[in-house]
């Protein structure tokens, strides 16, 4: 008999994944060409050939154990150090190699920072809509998900709402940004008033309340929008980032987080990380793919083609009658659907092999995610689908 906990889990799996196998179900039966689906954040922009290049030549160039033995679980510190150097160049900090952490992907960072934060009964604060696994996270260490309601008008966070939130058992406070599912990037001006509010509270309770800031879709930015970089705005940040998005390598599981040395009690949450990061069961991050990142680091996924399915599948879903705002990042458009249900309009596309996942998983229903890092072809065949669909709920 597996565990309560695992029970509950099983029964709430993951949508996005539920509907990623759909699509392939799907595609067996009707052709992958006539199988439209959004439901996945898999990136369909080839990874750089500097990637294909550093792993040729580390494989070729270095010795075997160098290349495959344990290392620290902070990672390889020459790894470590140029990315603290690329972070600095960037955004004008001022961290090295003891504030870097090598992790197992963002997902594999979240974790090891709850683990080393979070007491049974911590509140962990998330602002809808938000990427659904957060929920799972925070329960794997007993912590409690507290939700702020999301803000349809323009998906900027509701801070209002927010400070109402924060109570003595708050931890953590997750923004991701740009963000998933909407794509939304989260402004200055609004980074300013939570980091204030936040400040605020600490003092108020007598607590550390840390930002988690996650981010892997930083790079994947148009329009010239610039991302804040939330360690300038409030000390207690701790920055998750991963290589999936910005260099396509979701199956390389490769990441890291940031922990600024400002951060309340620096030394053992740095030490409690690496602890965690071993515990955990990862050990530490893949070695090859470590080294091959601190070769690739001013190296960039083509946006450009991110942004051409962007502007073609909004600018058609707009004229067809379809409710959503532009997004500014990442590659994902968060549509209002044109029924109350957003899981039957999900069932109503599926039966046009349209797969989107419903804003519900994402704790913002009455609205759906339509991941559009696919082959611009593939929007191009999907659009009549589209069409059909609304003008049948009409």
């Amino acid at each position: 008999m597996i565990s309560k906990k695992m029970q509950a889990q099983v029964q709430s799996s993951s949508i996005i994944r539920a509907m990623f196998e759909e699509g392939k179900r799907l595609a067996g039966i009707h052709g992958a060409e006539n199988v439209f689906d959004f439901s996945i954040g898999n990136p369909s922009v080839e990874a750089p050939d500097e990637v294909k290049k550093a792993i040729v030549d580390i494989v070729n160039s270095e010795d075997a154990m160098s290349i495959h033995g344990y290392m620290n679980n902070s990672g390889y510190e020459d790894v470590r150090e140029a990315i603290a150097k690329s972070i600095n160049k960037k955004f004008g900090t001022a961290f090295n190699h003891k504030n870097i952490l090598m992790t197992v992907g963002a997902a594999g960072g979240l974790n090891v920072v709850f683990k080393t934060l979070l007491n049974p009964g911590d509140e962990v604060v998330v602002f809808a809509p938000f990427f659904g696994e957060y929920r799972a996270y925070a329960d794997n260490f007993d912590g409690k998900l507290v939700i702020v309601s999301p803000n349809t008008v323009d998906f900027q966070p509701n801070l209002e709402e927010f400070k109402g939130k924060i109570t003595p058992n708050t931890k953590a406070v997750i923004v991701n940004s740009p963000n998933n599912p909407t794509g939304v990037i989260y402004s200055e001006e609004t980074i300013v008033k939570l980091a204030k509010i936040l400040e605020e509270k600490q003092k108020e309770f007598g607590t550390d309340i840390y930002i988690i800031s996650d981010e892997p879709y930083r790079e994947l930015a148009y329009d010239n929008a610039q991302v804040p970089y939330l360690t300038k705005y409030y000390a207690n940040t701790i920055v998750g980032y991963s290589y999936s998005k910005s260099l396509s390598l979701p199956g390389e599981r490769i990441g890291y987080l940031v922990i600024p040395s400002e951060v309340a009690d620096f030394e053992n949450v740095v030490a409690a990380a690496n602890i965690a990061n071993r515990i955990l069961g990862f050990v530490n991050a893949p070695s090859l793919i470590q080294k091959v990142i601190a070769r690739c680091l001013d190296a960039e996924v083509d946006v450009e083609a991110y942004n051409k399915n962007r502007e073609l599948l909004y600018n058609n879903l707009s004229s067809y009658g379809y409710e959503c705002i532009k997004p500014e990042g990442a590659f994902y458009l968060f549509v209002k659907a044109p029924i109350e249900d957003d899981k039957e309009f999900c069932a109503k596309a599926k039966d046009k092999n349209i797969l989107l996942v419903p804003g519900s998983a994402f704790g913002c229903p009455g609205y759906v995610r339509i991941a559009y890092c696919v082959a611009y072809k593939t929007i191009e065949r999907a659009l009549p689908s589209f069409k059909a669909l609304i003008d049948e709920l009409k």
